[in-house]
């Protein structure tokens, strides 16, 4: 009868013999990762899903945009707090949420104007109720969340050019992303600020402010009025901006050891890792507007 040892000694030997006989089968053959990352899967169908959801809200503007602004800002206000102070059933993040949402609504009322004087005054207060669990960043947490619903409710309100303007400030981000990502894992090449990112180089800069510049000019083929080159240098722009939005993130999460805001979506981390770029451009894209026509933002931002 044979013994332990010269069971293990034929599973070894059949196992050997398998690997010599079948050709499909190579030892020591090292697998290359590929140079888009394991991720782009979950992210792709992730980021439909989300496209999805937000172009059918601001395609009806109105309540369904409301509510998802509402969403996006009571969970950016909830990720921060757990960033920031490890923290969310203490006033201050009550004092966030409360006030992100009380703003959103009067934006979407048309009394912008009171709901940035709200978003300020919840500002001071998250930071004072803060003071002894970082107030400054507590409190910058406030006008993270609330002001880029203001501007992008303001924006939308236009009933001529609202849905073109949103659609376009969100596809530049999105553009700005998708070109960052491919450009930086297929050139790669010099870190852009290794510190913070590691992963970001200056070839994503560039590949995502090109992305950026290709959707304003379709946007300007589009859009009776628009002006071409205004929108690919200001899309290029907001590309810039939106990297900056991204790194402050990134710096953000690498101050507080956190790899991601949260798990709430696949391929992605939290809300906050997926519209960091928005938060910034959609805010420096309302400025701009404002600056031009304060009255009619939207068709100022698109036909110059």
């Amino acid at each position: 009868m044979p013994n332990q040892n010269d069971k293990q000694n034929n599973i070894s030997v059949g196992s050997k013999t398998n690997l010599d006989t079948n050709p499909a089968v190579k030892p020591n053959t090292v697998v290359k990762p590929s140079r888009v990352g394991a991720d782009l899967m979950p992210r792709v169908l992730s980021g439909i899903v989300m496209g999805t959801i937000a172009f059918a809200a601001v395609w009806f503007g109105s309540w369904p945009f409301l509510i998802l602004l509402t969403f996006v800002g009571s969970v950016i206000a909830w990720e921060w707090s757990n960033i920031v102070r490890a923290a969310t059933d203490d006033a201050p993040f009550y004092a966030h949420g409360i006030t992100v949402i009380g703003a959103i609504v009067l934006a979407a009322l048309g009394y912008t104007v009171p709901a940035i004087l709200l978003t300020l005054t919840g500002t001071v207060l998250v930071a004072v109720l803060s003071l002894d669990k970082h107030p400054l960043l507590s409190g910058t947490g406030v006008a993270y969340a609330a002001l880029p619903c203001i501007a992008l409710l303001w924006l939308r309100a236009d009933a001529v050019f609202g849905f073109a303007a949103v659609v376009y400030i969100v596809g530049t981000v999105v553009a700005t992303d998708t070109g960052a990502y491919f450009a930086g894992r297929l050139l790669g090449g010099p870190k852009l600020w290794p510190r913070v990112s590691p992963k970001k180089t200056w070839s994503g800069l560039l590949g995502g402010m090109t992305a950026a510049a290709i959707v304003g000019l379709i946007t300007a083929a589009l859009v009776s009025g628009a002006n071409a080159w205004h929108l690919a240098v200001l899309s290029a722009v907001l590309a810039i901006v939106a990297q900056a939005g991204d790194l402050a993130e990134s710096a953000l999460k690498r101050a507080f050891d956190t790899k991601d805001a949260s798990a709430l979506i696949p391929g992605h981390g939290g809300v906050m890792d997926r519209v960091d770029g928005l938060v910034t451009a959609a805010i420096a894209a309302a400025f701009y507007a404002a600056s031009l026509d304060v009255f009619q933002p939207a068709r100022a931002l698109l036909t110059w």
